[in-house]
């Protein structure tokens, strides 16, 4: 297990066994509240259909289905692009990562993030850089699951952002928070569904829920605290918080919380998964959390899976790098 252990650098190196995956998040708010954005970059895109399809065949290569998505939020231009590439398009080393003519780079101190992306369904282009400051690469990592097949690192939990993007233009800065997941086995293969969110504190740090229900029928629960430079603490549970399913697919949605909470905003609504902003009361303090509901008994149908080229186009085309 010693290559999936933290380390001084996002590993974007990391081995991915067959079937498996390895994917980096980030998500951040403007400081004016007006403006967000979230970006994944995949290997072993966990919910490709066409990574699904190689999968039911057996032995998949998850380099052989890489992508970084992309979805700006706001006032103003919106954009969401998903193209999933195959290897040849691919190249990573420990302190970098390409697909296609995207990239993520770590110089020691930062994350540059470069975008040269089509969105859908409507094409239009989305390019632009956005730089992460983190005050440290954290040194803890979670099992997600009693047989540690899927785990997580959290390694900046709370940074700075800026976005400076050329089409659409826009640039603003705010906070952020960037992490990692890593699995032995397909998603789906080990949960059912889950509820994620995030929270920046008003003094700095921020809050992280997890509510996962596995596949074997188990549910587990985690309530983490991040100050500023990272350092972790545990929570008591916070009470469970109902919140409404989304409007189009109906995706149930819950979050945990000291008080009632509220999706202030649905940001995605499809047929497995949602994206929200969600008002909720943690540690005395009101907060706007990113939030996330995801369904993988619904990934799981091939009705569901049928949808999904219309947002996911895959591109087999090598890329010089």
């Amino acid at each position: 297990m010693k290559d999936l252990e933290p380390a001084p650098a996002p590993r974007f190196d990391r081995p991915v066994p067959p079937n498996g995956y390895l994917w980096w998040y980030l998500d951040a708010l403007s400081d004016d509240g007006r403006h967000g954005f979230t970006i994944i970059a995949f290997v072993g895109s966990v919910f490709s259909p066409y990574y699904a399809a190689a999968r039911r065949r057996g032995g998949a290569d998850p380099e052989n289905h890489c992508a970084i998505n992309v979805a700006l939020y706001g006032q103003g231009p919106q954009r969401w692009a998903l193209t999933e590439r195959g290897q040849r398009a691919l190249q990573r080393s420990a302190n970098s990562f390409a697909v296609g003519p995207s990239s993520l780079a770590w110089n020691g101190t930062s994350l540059d993030i470069r975008i040269a992306e089509m969105s859908v369904p409507i094409p239009r282009r989305l390019s632009g850089q956005i730089r992460i400051h983190p005050p440290a690469l954290t040194q803890h990592s979670y099992q997600l699951d009693p047989e540690g097949r899927h785990r997580w690192w959290p390694l900046a939990p709370d940074c700075r952002v800026e976005v400076a993007m050329r089409e659409p233009g826009l640039r603003w800065a705010g906070r952020g928070y960037f992490d990692s997941n890593w699995g032995s086995e397909a998603l789906e293969d080990g949960f059912s569904d889950w509820d994620w969110s995030r929270a920046p504190l008003p003094g700095g740090g921020c809050t992280v829920l997890y509510d996962k229900r596995l596949r074997n029928g188990s549910a587990r629960s985690m309530a983490l605290q991040f100050s500023s430079s990272g350092e972790a603490t545990e929570l008591p549970l916070p009470a469970h918080a109902p919140l409404p399913g989304t409007a189009i697919w109906r995706i149930p949605r819950a979050t945990r919380s000291d008080s009632p909470a509220r999706v202030s905003r649905t940001l995605e609504d499809t047929p497995f998964y949602a994206r929200s902003l969600v008002d909720m009361s943690i540690l005395g303090s009101t907060v706007t959390a990113f939030h996330e509901s995801l369904s993988l008994d619904r990934f799981s149908r091939r009705w569901v899976q049928a949808l999904l080229p219309f947002r996911m186009p895959r591109n087999t085309r090598a890329f010089p790098h």
